[in-house]
């Protein structure tokens, strides 16, 4: 009996042990119970315009019309499903259509209010400039509404010195984040999209940036604005109108980047929303005047559907 007793004894001790032990590791921490992750929400749009009032879109009931860019893509700027592929994976130079990755990376670096001094540095590039002097001071806010409307170069240089210290380590955060999104056969050198050998990206990874983009309410409308006064350091002022003519083409257009090189031929990321849908596609190495065309098409084809559509 005693020995019994004593055994006895001894489980509950063990027992006080352990619930003891437990409580002091949920206290600190380990193994805590699961909690529910909240869901992310999208930034608002401009226009009153969120992607939550957006809806996905179907596939057209009709084929889509024939182009002549010879990679190109539509997709579903809610989703992100390719509602039309063309040649999206072969890699190209992409000109200036690459700077929707500068401005990201413009906006990752913090203080968008914060100033820029201009070197004489930034004016190394050709051949689309604002004309910024040396010892000029702009706001990064200022800037990446001339880079996303003009696709001026030297303002490019400028906002990649200032916010990456120089031009390969700004590339280097271009490429981390082209990483982060998901784009998997890019590779960029410079801030502008002016040819540098082994730069490069796809119709597809450029529309990965763009759905990304168009999810920012500040590049959102710097894309969709048609022209602007932008007054430099003296007072003197210049119109500032954007290389995209799509804006003029289809009123329901609101961005995003034009590019061209001649390694890269005619470029042009292009977005829109209609009914309730919003649609980016990607059209590169075409040629003038048939970027315009093979957009617009492209763009009509997607967003333009007759009553009752899906």
């Amino acid at each position: 009996m005693r020995i019994i007793l004593g055994m006895c004894r001894l489980l509950c001790v063990r027992l006080a042990i352990l619930a003891i032990t437990a409580s002091l590791v949920t206290a600190c921490g380990g193994n805590p119970p699961p909690q529910k992750i909240p869901r992310a929400i999208p930034q608002e749009q401009p226009d009153n315009i969120t992607l939550e009032s957006q809806r996905a879109m179907s596939i057209p009931p009709t084929p889509p019309p024939p182009i002549a860019g010879e990679s190109a893509i539509v997709i579903d700027a809610v989703t992100g499903r390719v509602i039309f592929a063309k040649n999206a994976d072969v890699p190209r130079a992409v000109a200036s259509t690459q700077k929707i990755i500068t401005a990201l990376c413009v906006l990752d670096g913090g203080n968008i209010d914060q100033n820029v001094t201009i070197h004489a540095v930034d004016g190394n590039c050709e051949p689309t400039k604002l004309g910024l002097k040396p010892g000029e001071v702009y706001t990064r806010r200022e800037l990446l509404k001339v880079l996303m409307v003009k696709s001026a170069n030297d303002v490019a240089q400028a906002l990649a010195r200032d916010v990456g210290g120089d031009i390969p380590a700004f590339a280097e955060l271009m490429n981390r984040k082209a990483a982060a999104l998901g784009m998997r056969n890019s590779y960029f050198k410079n801030p502008h999209g002016l040819t540098l050998p082994g730069q490069y990206s796809t119709a597809r990874d450029m529309a990965i940036a763009a759905r990304y983009a168009y999810r920012s309410p500040l590049i959102r409308s710097y894309t969709a604005t048609r022209e602007f006064t932008f007054r430099f350091n003296d007072g003197h002022t210049r119109q500032i109108e954007n290389t995209n003519r799509v804006l003029k083409i289809l009123p329901y257009c609101n961005g995003l980047k034009t590019g061209t090189t001649d390694a890269s031929g005619r470029c042009l990321v292009a977005s829109g929303s209609l009914d309730g849908r919003s649609a980016i596609v990607v059209v590169l190495h075409s040629n003038t005047p048939n970027i315009w065309k093979d957009s617009t098409k492209l763009l009509r084809w997607a967003l333009e559907r007759p009553a009752g559509g899906a």
